[in-house]
């Protein structure tokens, strides 16, 4: 595709829904919108017959796509099928998780990964090994370590792949921290036992967000509210959530989202169907677990979670738009990405109003 205006759609643009607009594309940038009786000159059509017109999907946090697990293949053939296969559902930018591992593991990730290059592929996120074992879930306990200076160094040191990682906050003491910082990765605070005072120190120091609301924290109790108490009252930390229906029920993420307004945002923790190495998923009722029924990771997309959002729990689509691209691509700190704005990278999904996805646009190419 060369020039290519979208029209006869509703754009939802992350701060406006337009109507009667185009939405006008050069190869891979977007250029702006413009009304649709007064097109430039140049533009080839592309009416999308009332559907629905937003920004490619940003998630933060999945493991895998189809039938690779990237932990379990290590290779740029398996980053490669994965990108492909994410794009194809709506997910335009992805950070490729890896759960608690031997560090071996995590470092034969960390080199692959470093060769691989794909305007889908984010980078890495590291969802370990600094956590608290209370609160492991799926990690195997024997894998999870105390943070140190040599540790930190041994995992990162020369790294460029790496831009996020979850840890306890109440595992890492406060210069640790701060030399952990000096990385410059997103930190995300998560499979935690944190008081709310040790959570809310975390957030004050810096920590902008945190793992997967309510699965492996401490929870929220009236006596000790924990680390959702902490995230739900302090006004900046942000976090993600799984909106499947079975790591959490859709009415808490009702109570989160009035509590957290626009600080909440979605991830799928997605993974893959898998049967080597230390995650060996089997898929469930519309989840994954390990072979003793640990629940281990989700089965479903980030544009499911949007319609999860609106039809499960009464979020306005507009709002779960943001949840699943302006959001995530606000703490990455990228302005390309997330939404369309003039000068963006050209990623968009089109889908009707019974969310079947009929468009996926990846760097201004039509993918069908």
């Amino acid at each position: 595709m060369k020039k290519t205006a979208l029209i006869g759609g509703k754009i939802y643009t992350g701060t406006e829904v337009l109507e009667k607009k185009a939405l006008l594309l050069d190869e891979a940038k977007i250029i702006g919108i413009a009304d649709d009786k007064n097109l430039p000159e140049g533009y080839e059509l592309l009416d999308v017959k009332g559907a629905n017109i937003c920004a490619g999907l940003v998630d933060l946090q999945l493991y895998g796509d189809g039938s690779d697990l990237y932990s379990a293949e290590l290779s740029l053939a398996s980053l490669e099928r994965i990108s492909n296969g994410l794009i194809d559902k709506g997910t335009t930018s992805y950070m490729m998780t890896l759960a608690t591992n031997t560090i071996p593991v995590f470092k034969e990730a960390i080199r692959v990964a470093e060769g691989y290059h794909h305007d889908a592929f984010l980078g890495l996120h590291l969802e370990g090994p600094f956590l608290n074992s209370k609160k492991r879930g799926a990690h195997p306990e024997e894998l999870i370590i105390a943070p140190t200076k040599e540790r930190i160094d041994d995992l990162l040191q020369g790294n460029k792949v790496v831009k996020m990682m979850t840890i306890a906050p109440e595992c890492i003491s406060d210069d640790l921290l701060a030399y952990l910082q000096e990385y410059q990765l997103l930190l995300s605070a998560g499979h935690s036992n944190a008081t709310f005072e040790e959570g809310t120190r975390g957030y004050d120091l810096g920590i902008p967000t945190s793992t997967h609301l309510f699965n492996a924290m401490s929870p929220l109790h009236h006596r000790e509210v924990g680390l959702v108490g902490a995230i739900f009252n302090h006004n900046k930390a942000c976090s993600s959530i799984i909106v499947d229906g079975h790591h959490v029920s859709f009415e808490a993420v009702k109570i989160a989202k009035w509590q957290m307004g626009d600080r909440l945002f979605m991830i799928t923790d997605a993974v893959a169907a898998c049967s080597k190495g230390i995650y060996q998923h089997v898929l469930n009722d519309g989840y994954y677990a390990l072979p003793d029924g640990t629940i281990s990771g989700a089965a479903i997309s980030l544009f499911e979670g949007i319609r999860n959002c609106v039809e499960q729990v009464g979020i306005p689509l507009a709002e779960a738009i943001r949840m699943s691209t302006t959001y995530p691509a606000q703490l990455l700190g990228r302005t390309d990405i997330g939404n369309l704005n003039a000068g963006s990278m050209a990623n968009i999904i089109v889908f009707t109003d019974a969310f079947v996805l009929e468009h996926v646009i990846f760097k201004g190419e039509l993918r069908y």
